[in-house]
């Protein structure tokens, strides 16, 4: 992953919060088992605002780092907060991404709209 930022390259080969979550209170999913890459996302609501977030993906080591970085981002942001967030925004915290893997920020912002779209 040498031409990947640090940023992308620590959140891949370091990925935190991973796995499922026990009674998430939302949960998004983007992309599909069936076609390729898709990614999972739990997300535990306090008080309007993001408290914990968990995901779970099958892709490349960018969709790992983007699902990683956002998990991470989302905690303590308000509801509104996390629906703003673009995936240009999203690019930019990674570090940048490839023009053939900007895909992999989209497919993680996804999720996050996903999960908050069951949500007040």
């Amino acid at each position: 992953m040498m031409s990947y930022s640090a940023v992308v390259n620590d959140h891949f080969l370091n990925p935190r919060n991973v796995g499922p979550m026990e009674a998430p209170d939302a949960r998004g999913q983007a992309g599909s088992p069936q076609a390729g890459e898709f990614a999972v996302l739990h997300l535990r609501v306090r008080r309007g605002r993001i408290a914990e977030a968990r995901f779970q993906t099958f892709g490349c080591g960018p969709a790992i780092a983007a699902c990683s970085l956002l998990t991470e981002w989302v905690r303590g942001k308000r509801l509104d907060q996390a629906r703003a967030l673009t995936c240009t925004e999203l690019v930019e915290m990674l570090g940048g991404l490839p023009e053939d893997k900007l895909f992999c920020a989209e497919l993680a912002l996804a999720a996050l709209r996903d999960a908050l779209a069951g949500l007040p």
